[in-house]
């Protein structure tokens, strides 16, 4: 945990990539604003659902027309301020940007974390960063077919059962 938060209320830039081959990549979400980058790790679902559910606030929300932008790649290096848990999705009607906020994910069982005696994990909640990041139509238009493009951008999958496949195939459940 970090505890660092970042308040965004607006953004040069808002993308997410993918460092790694296919099968090992590892995906971030990314800010810039005045030429400083903010990633924050996540997984690749968390990217499929977060484009779709943006997709849908386009599609029922009244929100004014902007600027149109392009999804630019991570810039790098990329190091990631934490690991993201939790998001949410809010309308700010007042300046008309969707509003992304992504929380930091707490401590796991897997980490180092401190355990009380009945072993239930310890952390302060107060600890865990936050991101808000406020988004143009047109910044959320370019993300939601950007994130598709990096999301489809991994191994093919298996016409029969819809798992990836290495170059060498997989053990295909059907085929049982």
């Amino acid at each position: 945990m970090t505890g660092h938060s970042f308040d965004f209320d607006s953004v040069d830039r808002f993308t997410c990539g993918t460092v790694g081959e296919p099968g090992n990549r590892t995906f971030y979400l990314q800010t810039v604003r005045n030429g400083v980058a903010v990633s924050f790790k996540i997984e690749k679902q968390q990217v499929a659902m977060l484009a779709d559910y943006l997709e849908r606030v386009l599609a029922t929300h009244e929100l004014p027309e902007g600027a149109p932008a392009h999804m630019a790649e991570l810039e790098g290096p990329v190091l990631s301020e934490w690991t993201v848990g939790s998001m949410m999705v809010a309308l700010n009607d007042a300046t008309g940007q969707i509003i992304v906020i992504a929380e930091e994910l707490p401590p796991g069982d897997d980490d180092d974390a401190e355990v009380d005696e009945d072993g239930e994990l310890v952390y302060d909640p107060d600890l865990i960063g936050e991101a808000r990041i406020a988004l143009t139509r047109g910044q959320v238009e370019a993300f939601i077919d950007g994130a598709r493009r990096v999301v489809e951008g991994g191994r093919p999958l298996c016409r029969l059962c819809g798992r990836p496949m290495d170059e060498s195939g997989h053990a295909c459940p059907r085929w049982n």
